[in-house]
């Protein structure tokens, strides 16, 4: 524990924009933005049903879950090419280096390119180059996680498995994301059986809209290493000592809570009660196209809204390395780099 000199509120913000960190939750289609929506559509001759930039931004006003997931659709079908995919990933990629993160785990979802034809190569190798570039070109240390869509069945995710199991050497794990009320984490126990048997790092968001029984049922049926979310876990004094306990990371994402009305403002956020309770809570931006901001907008408007402190945001930047599935020899060096910024601040 590091022991952060206190730092005046109107410092802050730049303290927190200029801190070195990782992003561990974050779908790289929740980061196309309506500009480059259009512009893939007219390089691919795609028809969307909104007339300019403007009309599409203005349909981001969401209620729920699902209300954002058929918008988020919807913007994806204009991915059809490796080149797609590459430059989709760089354009989330260069905004992540502009806000110091150093490592970032991305999400991507194959079932929503496959469904429309697209093949798991095409996605899969534009991701990939545009990891290999941010790490020559960026010095952002990328990798990806394939999600399952628990809104489709097992026997759907077992067919994406195998369809990317030649490019098992390109991931570092898999997560379990989409609606999640109705669809709990042990629909899918055998097939994350079979990723874990692959060497995959399993991950699942629980937690979210869905009760802590989801958080459990992630923990002990599907073997998670983290949750995405989990800021229902409140609820539950024993699930709370569990992931303290276990040092069960979350990766939490406050203007996603905030858009989705998980919480009916960012003041009520419940970011401070789970570090406070010694959980490895980390901070994220989710989809940062539909849900108002990047990663350092998350930090900015969250430590604004709640009143969070410097220590705080040296235990979350902490956090956020200790929680990657990077190298141990690499996690390390970034936290020192942490120290080092804090120590200098």
């Amino acid at each position: 524990m590091m022991n952060v000199k206190p730092i005046p509120a109107e410092h802050l913000p730049e303290l927190l924009r200029g801190m070195p960190k990782a992003e561990l939750h974050m779908h790289i289609e929740g980061s196309l933005e309506p500009e480059l929506i259009f512009a893939l559509a007219q390089r691919n001759g795609v028809a969307i049903p909104y007339a300019s930039v403007e009309e599409l931004r203005r349909a981001y006003a969401f209620t729920n879950l699902q209300s954002f997931l058929d918008i988020y659709y919807a913007g994806a079908s204009v991915l059809l090419t490796e080149q797609d995919f590459h430059d989709m990933a760089w354009a989330y990629l260069q905004r992540a280096a502009a806000d110091h993160v150093l490592r970032a785990e991305m999400f991507f979802d194959p079932q929503t390119h496959t469904a429309r034809g697209v093949a798991m190569a095409t996605v899969v190798d534009g991701l990939h180059r545009a990891c290999q570039d941010a790490k020559a070109k960026l010095g952002v240390d990328a990798a990806l996680i394939l999600c399952f869509l628990r809104h489709l069945s097992e026997e759907d995710a077992f067919e994406t498995l195998e369809q990317a199991l030649p490019y098992r050497d390109k991931l570092i794990g898999v997560g379990l994301d989409s609606s999640e009320v109705g669809h709990p984490p042990e629909k899918f126990a055998r097939v994350f059986a079979r990723c874990r048997e692959l060497g995959l790092h399993i991950v699942a968001h629980a937690g979210e809209e869905g009760p802590p029984a989801y958080v459990w049922a992630a923990l002990d049926v599907l073997k998670a290493e983290r949750i995405d979310h989990g800021v229902q876990s409140t609820r539950d004094p024993a699930l709370m000592r569990r992931l303290a306990q276990d040092r069960i990371p979350l990766t939490v994402c406050p203007l996603s809570n905030l858009k989705l009305c998980v919480f009916p403002d960012l003041a009520q956020h419940n970011l401070g009660v789970l570090l406070d309770a010694g959980l490895v809570a980390t901070v994220n931006s989710d989809d940062p196209a539909y849900f108002g901001g990047y990663v350092n907008e998350n930090f900015v408007q969250t430590f604004a809204a709640t009143g969070l402190t410097a220590q705080q945001a040296w235990q979350l930047a902490d956090n956020s390395f200790a929680a990657s599935f990077a190298p141990a020899a690499d996690k390390q060096a970034w936290r020192e780099r942490v120290r080092a910024y804090f120590e200098g601040f």
